[in-house]
């Protein structure tokens, strides 16, 4: 994973470029300066979410590195104790003519921090006004309000071929919690794909159409790449069951079908995949979706129907239902507290469930109202960003797996 590598390393080496921010329309670049791995990934996360792409390194001998594959925007130097280490850092940026902001991180009692602060200055660099720890996400969007991206995302000159030769794909994960105990009971992944010069790119810009001749080769790479998180996941911290998003079309391919069995782990802590499929896909065939439900099942895969909504009208007269649960449309989760029309139409979804004995499952969870709303409800599992944003599996198995959710609290 990350560690605060630069993404252009990802490259061969005749594809690595120098990239400045505003020369071309591309995400801002950061290269976060300091000795612990921790703090850097840390940092990293923060400015991630920001919209920028972090590199890092770890002191001044190797700012130049640094610099010479991608210009950064900004400059980001954690003061710690040694004022020395930080000054060494902001005297080899200025023999570098380096051009962009400079943001130094450190404790408001540390004095390193207002000397290096002045160091900077005198060394003509364009210093940020310092922000001081512990911080807000508020205090560090203020520092950078100059630098942060603007306006909306043209569409990418990417597509999905040129994602996979280059491995820019990479699997996130969002919890799915338990209402009651609030324990984290599974988890989704997402997928997202990292670009060069445009940083996280989210699946609207890149996903190819019905009929693409490499959505196959998408789904295997979902396939093989969920499995050996699940690997991961269950050897340094706990096995968790995690749901993947595929499209129907594929389930009906019998090599595919093949592959994906091959690749279930053969581990006694293995219990089932579950394969999200858009209600949409599912109702328009839905006689091959239960076949090819009841089939899977026997190799301990699931088929989960995602984002019910309009579709509910088709499920009530099924005679049998092979799937194991029902994943409500957000539209009709956000706001529920104080809409009765839609509390009724969760209401309806939840009695569906009951009748069938799958799950039910609450999406796009986001304020807390709407989170003891669908609670007390009765649904099953929670999903949203109350709980915890997608993240890269490191990153999830580091905030969540290794924790669990406590931060959200009943009424």
């Amino acid at each position: 994973m990350r560690n605060c590598v630069s993404m252009d390393e990802r490259l061969p080496p005749g594809r690595r470029r120098r990239i400045e921010f505003g020369r071309r329309r591309v995400a801002p670049r950061v290269c976060i300066i300091d000795s612990k791995v921790h703090v850097r990934t840390f940092l990293a996360d923060a400015f991630e979410e920001l919209g920028f792409i972090p590199d890092g390194c770890a002191n001044a001998a190797q700012v130049d590195a640094a610099l010479e594959d991608a210009v950064p925007d900004l400059t980001v130097i954690v003061v710690s104790g040694q004022q020395a280490s930080a000054c060494d850092v902001l005297s080899t940026l200025a023999a570098a003519e380096f051009r962009g902001r400079v943001l130094l991180i450190g404790s408001r009692h540390a004095p390193a921090l207002p000397a290096a602060q002045e160091r900077g200055n005198r060394l003509g660099l364009s210093m940020l006004p310092a922000l001081t720890t512990p911080f807000r996400t508020k205090d560090l969007v203020e520092r950078l309000a100059g630098l942060l991206p603007t306006g909306p995302r043209p569409s990418l000159p990417v597509d999905i071929a040129e994602a996979l030769g280059n491995n820019w794909l990479e699997l996130w994960y969002q919890p799915k919690v338990d209402p009651h105990s609030l324990l984290i009971c599974g988890a989704e992944a997402l997928i997202r794909l990292r670009h060069p010069t445009w940083g996280i790119v989210p699946p609207a810009y890149f996903l190819p159409q019905p009929g693409d001749a490499y959505l196959t080769a998408l789904a295997d790479f979902v396939v093989s790449t969920a499995m050996a998180h699940w690997s991961y996941f269950s050897t340094e911290h706990s096995p968790i069951e995690i749901a993947i998003n595929l499209p129907a079309v594929v389930l009906g391919d019998p090599a595919f079908v093949d592959r994906l069995r091959a690749r279930l782990p053969d581990h006694p802590a293995f219990l089932r995949l579950i394969v999200e499929i858009e209600g949409a896909e599912l109702i328009g065939d839905l006689k091959r979706a239960r076949e090819t439900a009841r089939r899977l099942r026997q190799h301990n895969i699931c088929i989960s129907i995602d984002n019910i909504g309009n579709e509910l009208s088709s499920l009530p007269h099924l005679d049998g239902f092979p799937f194991v649960e029902l994943k409500v449309d957000r539209s009709f989760i956000g706001g529920c507290a104080k809409n009765r029309l839609k509390r009724a139409a969760c209401g309806t979804i939840l009695d569906l469930a009951r009748r069938f004995g799958v799950g039910a499952v609450a999406q796009g969870v986001e304020a807390r109202e709407d989170f003891l709303t669908v609670r007390e409800m009765g649904f099953d599992l929670a999903q949203g960003f109350l709980f915890g944003k997608p993240m890269e599996a490191r990153k999830f198995a580091r905030t969540q797996l290794r924790r669990g959710i406590s931060r959200v609290s009943g009424g």
